[in-house]
């Protein structure tokens, strides 16, 4: 069971959320919260598996919150999915580096908010494909291919990573490289030690800086 709270200052977004959620197989709402400090309390006390956490909030905005949970400098760090009506660039990156795993806007839908829920307890990333393209042509400057022989990663892992960099779940890197899902996790655990990334949002930005997107 993958257990949610669930951060937003809307009472009816709080609630349509957790029908959501609670109506879905495999997931249930543990706890919400109306403000950033309160959310901060409730998911250390609580521990959940993913906090889906709104920005704009009083007392503490969705983006403090969550660097204090999931920051750099937090040893055991929690899984945070930021969603919220705002996708200016500054929140998005924002967002990435407060440590959240995972960025939606609202009006992404039912089936959206759930797999980026599953793909957040799982230690994957979903970003909104809209929000993604934004991110890498306004925030992430791109540099010039890196030449192989300065690059720490192997031929196998630098196709992972760029299949990465495309949206691609496990799964279908798996399929897409003719190779075992146990295969491509070993890849991106092994790409992600190297590049010193704590997740695959932090894999798509080195991809894309250095020229690895396929």
């Amino acid at each position: 069971m993958i257990r949610v709270l669930i951060a937003d200052d809307q009472e009816m977004v709080r609630a349509g959320f957790r029908m959501i959620l609670d109506a879905t197989e495999g997931i249930s709402v543990v706890g919400e919260a109306d403000n950033g400090r309160d959310a901060v309390t409730k998911a250390k006390h609580l521990r959940p598996d993913v906090c889906l956490f709104d920005i704009r909030m009083p007392d503490l905005d969705g983006l403090a919150a969550a660097a204090l949970i999931a920051g750099p400098d937090v040893e055991e760090p929690l899984k945070v999915v930021i969603i919220t009506t705002f996708d200016l660039d500054e929140y998005v990156y924002g967002a990435l580096q407060s440590g959240a795993i995972g960025f939606l806007l609202k009006n992404a839908g039912p089936e959206m908010l759930i797999a980026a829920i599953r793909a957040a307890a799982n230690g994957d990333s979903l970003i909104s494909p809209e929000i993604t393209k934004r991110l890498l042509q306004h925030v992430v400057v791109p540099n010039a291919p890196l030449p192989a022989e300065e690059s720490p990663l192997t031929d196998r892992e630098s196709d992972v990573l760029a299949c990465v960099a495309r949206g691609f779940s496990n799964a279908e890197i798996a399929d897409e490289l003719h190779v075992s899902l146990s295969t491509v996790k070993a890849h991106v655990a092994s790409a992600m030690t190297k590049l010193d990334a704590r997740n695959r949002v932090e894999l798509v930005i080195w991809a894309y800086e250095h020229g690895f997107t396929g």
